[in-house]
């Protein structure tokens, strides 16, 4: 895996400290904001919906094994220590962060079951009748939920959100809180701005196989409200 699908999931796992207590990934926000902002436009029915339900469960799947396996964890922390690297004086500080983190991170992966997340982001609880996904249904979730995160990242208050949760976050480190802190102030506004310019110009369904690389995308399929508009 390269530097660009690796700031991927730095990009990922920055975003899932900040919007859930799990840090499970901030894949399961958007889903469940937009899910939650949508029910007015959704004819729910009772049973279950077989196709978004299972769609829901092996895509979860697909992610989650993808993650776990031991190459990749590897990988993406070979990644996050070259990224430290680049910090110069803070480079050590920036170690110790990804070393405490990211063995977190994997552990709360691993605990991803996907009938429990879907049923969660309530995939698997009721029957809903979506009219408006076209093409692959697969495909048009990803790019849809990726809209969301940008819209989130283009926040003024999501992004003091994620500075506020990282600064609450450096209490945890005892030794080093000053020095996270530092960290925080110093390049957290950098991350943010870069994450924002990384997912406008990486195609990341792409990247993670939810869409193959001739399939069309599928824009505003499905209505959304951005955070600051919520």
């Amino acid at each position: 895996m390269g530097l660009r699908e690796g700031s991927i999931f730095l990009i990922v796992l920055t975003t899932s400290l900040v919007y859930t207590d799990a840090r499970i990934s901030v894949v399961s926000d958007t889903i469940e904001q937009r899910v939650t902002g949508s029910k007015n436009k959704i004819q729910a029915a009772v049973g279950r919906n077989q196709q978004l339900c299972t769609l829901c469960e092996e895509y979860t799947a697909l992610a989650a094994g993808y993650l776990r396996a031991n190459k990749t964890e590897t990988e993406i922390i070979d990644t996050l220590h070259k990224t430290c690297s680049r910090l110069h004086s803070y480079e050590q500080q920036c170690l110790v962060l990804v070393d405490y983190y990211a063995p977190l991170f994997f552990t709360e992966i691993a605990k991803i079951q996907p009938e429990e997340f879907c049923t969660r982001v309530n995939l698997c609880e009721e029957r809903m009748s979506v009219s408006v996904l076209k093409g692959d249904d697969t495909c048009t979730l990803c790019h849809n939920v990726v809209n969301e995160v940008l819209a989130k990242l283009k926040d003024p208050d999501s992004q003091l959100e994620i500075i506020q949760m990282l600064l609450k976050e450096c209490n945890k480190m005892e030794h080093y809180v000053k020095e996270c802190k530092r960290l925080v102030f110093r390049y957290g506004p950098l991350i943010l701005a870069n994450g924002e310019k990384f997912l406008e110009s990486t195609d990341i369904c792409t990247s993670i196989h939810a869409c193959t690389a001739k399939q069309p995308h599928y824009e505003g399929t499905i209505p959304f409200k951005p955070l600051s508009d919520a």
